[in-house]
Order: C-alpha cells, then structure tokens, then sequence
C-alpha cells in the first residue's frame, strides 16, 4: 500500500478541551492543559459524581446512570456535554470510545476538533482482521494466519482473538485440538459481549515470545517519530502489570527493524498524533506485527520519562496543526512502570471494591492515578488504582526504586497487588530479563504470591504492633495498667490465618505471650516502636472500623478484628456458591437448568467485574438445586450464585 499524501490543516488554537473519559487518563490530560492553560470539562457517570477527575475540571457533565454502556460509551451524550460545555476539542483518552471510528467522525462533524487520529486511521486499525491485511501490504512482517477448520496438532498451540477491541478480552490459548470449536465459541460470545462483534480469528501462539511496542508519533506534515520500544511482557490475562522502556536486551539490528516497521504502519494509513504500533519478539529473535492502537497507550509515561516529553502535551500541538521537530530528543536512562490493581492475584485476580482510605507513594516516583484519599472503587469499571512509574539512569537502578517506593507505599481499602509487583521486580528471571516473556506469570504466579518462611512472624509483629496501638487509642491514659492484670486478648484474621495476641504492660515493660525478645520503645494510637532481638522496627497503625492497616518498612499488613467478622458463608446451605465479587452474570452454561447433574469443577456460569471475566465452577458433583440468577443480574459481594447438593 503507497503511503497517503498528508493533508496540512489550518492551524488553529484551542481553548477548552472535554476528556471523554474518567479516572487516571482524565486527570493525566487535565494535568497538561491546565500547564498550556487550556480550560477543562470532564464527564461523569452517577458513580463518579464525586470523582477527583469531576472535582479537577472547570466544569463537568453528567452522564445519567453507571454502566459504561450507559454514559462513557455513549458518544451522542458526549458530544452535547462538549457543545454545552462551550469545549471546542475532545480527547478520547484510552479505552472506552477512544477507538470508535463513529465517535471521532460525530466529533468533528459537530464542528470540534478531535484529539486523535483521523476517523480513516482508527477505521483501518479497528478490525484486527483487516489491519493485518494493510500491514501485510505495508510489509510489516506477521504471523501467518490457522483456519480452524484446517489445524492439526501439528499446528498448537494455537491463539483465539477477538478481532475488535482490546485488553484480552475475547482471546484464548488452545492447547490441546479437542479443546479448539468450545474455546472458538467461548472467545465469540465473550467478544459480541464486550466489543458487539463476535469475529475472532486463530494464528499461532509463541510460546517464551515477547511484548514489545513502538511508540509512535505522527503530524498532518507527513512528520513521524519513532520514540524508541516499550516492553509490556509480564501480562496477566493478557493485560499489562508491568512495563518499561527501552525494552531490554533486543539487538540494535531488531530495534531498527521495529522502528521501520512501526513508521511503515503509520504512513500506511495515514495516521496523525499518537499511537503504539505493537510486536510479538519471539525467542529467536523473529518479529510479528499484532495490532496497532490507535490512541494514547496507558503505559505511555515510560516514553514521556526517557525523552522528557509530554506526549499530551505534542497530542494537542499536532491537533492545532503544528508540525513537529524534525527529530526527537536523545532518550536517556530507563524508566519501570508498575499498575497497581485492586486485586487479589491469589484469588485468580479477584477484583476488590470499597473505600480506598489512603493511598501514599514515598519516593522519588512518579504517581499516576485516577482516585485519591476516600474515593470508591466500584464494581463498574478498570480496577488499576495508579500507575507509579521510576526513572533512572540505568534499569536496575530504576528497578529497585520502583520496588522500594512499592514496599513503603501505603495503601489502605482493598486488596491490591502491591505484594506481586515488589516480588515480580525482584524476581531473577525478571531482573536479569532471561525469564522475560508473557509466560513470566504461567510460571511464577505461585511462588509471587505464596509467602516466604519469615511471612508468618512479621504478620504476628504487626498484629502485635495494631493491638497495642488499638489498647493506646482506647484509653485517655493509653490503655495500659501499672499493676499485674489478666492479659490483654486481641484477636485479628489477614491471608487466611488467625492471629491470637496476649500481652500485659506492667510498669513501662511489655510482656506478650510468644514474643521472646520484644521489648515497647514507644507507642501511640498511629504508631508502635518495637526492639526485637536488639533491632528497632517502627510500624504505623490506621483503623477503619474493624478493618486495621499495618504499614512497616517491608510491606504492608491488613487484618480484620475476628469480633466483628462475618461470614457469609455461615448463613448458607452447604454447596451454595456466593459471589466473590459485585459484578454482572453475562453466561450461563448452555442449558443449564435447575435439576441438572453437573460435575466438580464444571464452569456453571461467567460473570465479569471490572473489565475481566471470572468463572464460576461446580464445587463438587451434585445436582443443580438452585440457580436464582440469569443472565444480566446484578449482583453484590457475597450474593447466592447457585447450589449444588447431593
């Protein structure tokens, strides 16, 4: 395909910009155009009513209700909010409408100016399908495409990938050819679900491959920056953890090649702003296109920290029509970006909703987030809570930054994958990069998230450390005697475990049963100082309800005080399956009926919350006794499912 012949706009200068989006990316663009002294509008569902996305803008629009399918992915609303609002640009930001064709030709056709690429480009790119038919034709090398039809066992292990959308969603590894037409039919209905198209299509799955990406960057001069290669391997469910650029270790032969291919896939199409042109490195070396997307990446602040750019910031000169520099800046130094989750990875990656009561990020990193101190985090959306991000002069430097401002982090509400992300950048095969790929947690999910010999007695000096914080915090005069009493008795539960606490202070001196070598140094509601065997260790202390943070030097504690810990369990038939989450039944298993016999570990029904898709599956065999949900119930945590008896 021959290059398009760019079309050079008129410049124009803009002066208000809606952001069609929430959270992180929302407040991350309000950054930059409060720097240019652009105005901003932001939108809003009825669960962000009192988001700090809403709180930050100039103005703000509702879009009535919480569902995406009723506010963020309604591009008609969006439209009138800008037109309202008096904003004469909208950037998309990612995910949501950032990639509808349709949107950012409603846009343009209501007279504003779109921040992103033009209608055409995000057309071409929009069906994977189709993209690699233009970039075959652009010669970007590819994998070749397996008709199902056709596969051997010669062929696997195979992929199945939605053609539209993105975040993993619609996409299945098959190991095994019986296993081929269930897994083509899953893949299908799960993408009609989230994209509204069930195309998917098989090609051949690289084990030990790589996932790296190009940083493009495009003007209506026919101008384009390749800003070097970003790695995102380390994926779960096919969705980024961590990411950094440049990627390590890749020859400088294969860095120019992607960086060819990558402007190749630009010129192609025609494309104008930013964009990620994405690649399968295979352990030989070999590349493969895999799909281009056509907006600001959510990893994007690893290319802005090298070059010292603010790619934003060139996103709205390119849509005023200014042409870029001639060339980029040198890049310097490495940067590591870690996502933090809400999230159990444990618990197949549960996700967690609640009150996020704190959120702090010691030092020097940069923090990227969509909420802050109080905010909720619900059920309707992403549960990245931030993006921390480290720079340094070399990787290991930025690593280890990374992964110190992560242990000291503290994070109060619910579970997250802090722990994960500190084990990952310190794992060997991630900090020599030899075990480097997307099979990284395949292989070292269990050993990441299990706990190491020395877990079981910092947890008991931290449950220690919140009962004698909890005493002091009780009692005007610290909650302690001077006289030999009953021992204080405080009970809480973290990981599964209980964590029964007997002590008595008498006269300055602590006494705690199975704490040999522990002396207080000093304590207050909010903090505990402890010598133990002659080392000082300080932890600090914050309750919330029956809920107790523990933050110390090496990670952070949650426990619960087991008084006032139900279980919901307790108040259930036996074999009754309970939602691990709040979320939306979007599956059931074909025919499944009350009466059915189903065996043990049989996927009964699907739901999805926060963006993934969680199976729920037969405990045991029995017979489907009950099963008061249908597809499209809304459900809370703890909710009945089905039950299967005897």
């Amino acid at each position: 395909m021959t290059d398009r012949t760019p079309t050079t706009p008129s410049p124009l200068t803009l002066s208000s910009v809606l952001v069609a989006n929430r959270g992180e990316i929302a407040r991350r663009v309000f950054r930059t155009c409060r720097e240019l002294g652009l105005a901003t509008v932001a939108v809003h569902s009825d669960a962000d009513a009192g988001a700090p996305h809403v709180r930050e803008a100039d103005a703000a629009v509702r879009l009535p209700g919480d569902a995406p399918a009723d506010t963020y992915l309604r591009g008609d609303l969006i439209v009138k909010a800008a037109l309202a609002a008096g904003a004469d640009a909208v950037h998309p930001g990612y995910g949501f409408l950032s990639e509808n064709a349709a949107f950012a030709t409603a846009v343009t056709g209501a007279g504003l100016t779109w921040i992103g690429p033009p209608p055409e480009a995000i057309e071409a790119m929009a069906s994977k399908t189709r993209a690699k038919e233009l970039m075959a034709a652009a010669g970007v090398p590819l994998l070749a495409p397996v008709d199902p039809a056709t596969a051997t066992a010669a062929d696997l292990p195979l992929l199945v990938k939605a053609a539209s959308g993105g975040g993993g969603r619609g996409m299945r590894i098959v190991t095994e050819l019986s296993a081929l037409d269930g897994e083509l039919a899953a893949a299908r209905a799960e993408a009609a679900a989230a994209f509204g198209d069930g195309e998917v299509f098989v090609e051949p799955y690289v084990t030990g491959g790589r996932h790296v990406e190009v940083q493009i960057l495009a003007d209506a001069h026919g101008g384009v920056w390749t800003l070097g290669t970003r790695d995102c391997s380390l994926q779960r469910r096919h969705q980024k953890v961590i990411e950094e650029a440049p990627a390590p270790g890749l020859p400088d032969g294969l860095r120019t090649t992607l960086h060819e291919a990558a402007a190749r896939a630009a010129r192609a199409i025609g494309y104008r702003g930013a964009g990620t042109v994405e690649f399968l490195v295979a352990a030989d070396g070999r590349a493969f296109f895999l799909e281009m997307n056509t907006r600001l990446q959510v990893e994007h602040p690893v290319t802005e920290e090298i070059y010292r750019l603010d790619l934003v910031a060139l996103q709205l000169s390119v849509a005023e029509g200014h042409p870029l520099d001639a060339a980029p800046p040198l890049p310097r130094g490495h940067a590591v970006e870690a996502r933090l989750y809400a999230e159990d990875p444990a618990a197949d990656w549960r996700p967690g909703t609640g009150p996020l009561h704190r959120l702090a990020v010691p030092g020097a990193v940069r923090l990227d987030s969509g909420v802050t101190d109080g905010s909720v985090i619900t059920a309707h959306y992403d549960p990245m809570l931030a993006k921390v991000i480290a720079w340094a002069p070399t990787r290991a430097e930025a690593v280890r930054r990374l992964a110190h401002a992560l242990e000291r982090a503290r994070i109060h509400g619910p579970v997250t994958n802090r722990d994960l992300l500190v084990r990952s950048l310190r794992h060997p095969a991630f900090t020599t990069t030899d075990g480097l790929d997307t099979g990284f947690y395949d292989r070292h999910l269990t050993e990441l998230t299990g706990h190491d010999a020395a877990h079981p007695a910092r947890t008991r000096l931290a449950a220690l450390a919140a009962a004698l914080a909890d005493a002091h915090g009780r009692s005007r005069f610290g909650g302690f005697r001077n006289l030999p009493s009953q021992p204080q008795v405080k009970t809480y539960a973290a990981d599964g475990e209980t964590y029964g606490i007997r002590y008595r202070l008498v006269r300055g001196a602590l006494h705690a049963e199975d704490f040999p070598g522990v002396r207080l140094l000093a304590h207050t509601a909010d903090g505990v100082v402890l010598d133990v065997d002659g080392v000082r260790r300080e932890f600090a202390v914050a309750r919330y309800g029956d809920r107790v943070h523990v933050d110390t030097a090496t990670g952070g504690h949650a426990f619960t005080a087991l008084s006032r810990f139900p279980d919901p369990a307790d108040r259930t038939r036996p074999g009754s399956l309970l939602a691990p989450m709040p979320g939306t039944v979007v599956r059931l298993a074909p025919g499944l009926a009350e009466g059915d016999r189903v065996e043990a570990g049989a996927p009964l029904l699907w739901m999805e919350a926060m963006k993934m898709e969680h199976t729920v599956t037969a405990p045991a065999a029995g017979t489907l006794t009950s099963l008061p949900v249908r597809v499209g119930t809304q459900v809370e945590v703890g909710a009945l499912l089905a039950v299967v008896g005897d």
